[in-house]
Parts: structure tokens; C-alpha cells; sequence
């Protein structure tokens, strides 16, 4: 079932926002206009991915430097060697849906 978590407007190219979709913490990524949502909690140790910078297709986490590819969820650099979850995402109008 896909939900309801921001309006297209919130998430502009480059930015990255928490949503929480069914009790599960999200990260909606814009890259280059294309949404992507990812599991917001780095595989190396629980840290959240909020709060490290979305640099194109790539956010580090800001406790150890683990680098995610937001566009998949791999894994890109130590020590995070596990991928993120990563989500279906819809547009419909200005409403933006992840499907957890």
C-alpha cells in the first residue's frame, strides 16, 4: 500500500527529507528531479542519513562516513558493507507516495 508522505515541492533537486511511512523512518532523496526513498539509518551502526549531505546520487553518513547510493541503496564505502532498504516511490499532482 503506498502512502501519502510530502508534496513534490517539499524534496527540491538536491535535497534529502525525513518522512515516516507506517512507523518506518524514510529518507526522500531528489536526484537531478527523480524521487528515490531509502531506509533512513545507516547499516554500519543506526545513525540517521538525515543528517549527513546528499552530494548527487551519493549520502554519507555523518557518524563514520559510510557512503550510500541513494538511487539503489548499495553500500558504496566502509564501513558500511550492508545496503540500505530502499522504496518504491509515486507522484501523482504534487503529492509524493512511498510504499513501504
Amino acid at each position: 500500500m503506498s502512502h501519502p508522505v510530502a508534496k513534490r515541492e517539499d524534496v527540491p533537486p538536491g535535497a534529502a527529507k525525513k518522512v515516516v511511512v507506517d512507523g518506518v523512518e524514510v529518507l526522500l532523496c531528489n536526484v537531478d528531479g527523480e524521487l528515490y526513498a531509502v531506509e533512513d539509518v545507516c547499516t554500519h551502526d543506526g545513525g540517521p542519513l538525515d543528517q549527513g549531505e546528499l552530494q548527487g546520487c551519493r549520502i554519507m553518513c555523518p557518524r563514520h562516513g559510510a557512503m550510500f547510493d541513494v538511487t539503489t541503496g548499495a553500500a558504496l564505502t566502509p564501513p558500511a558493507v550492508v545496503a540500505l532498504a530502499s522504496y518504491p516511490v509515486r507522484v501523482e499532482g504534487d503529492d509524493v507516495f512511498v510504499e513501504v
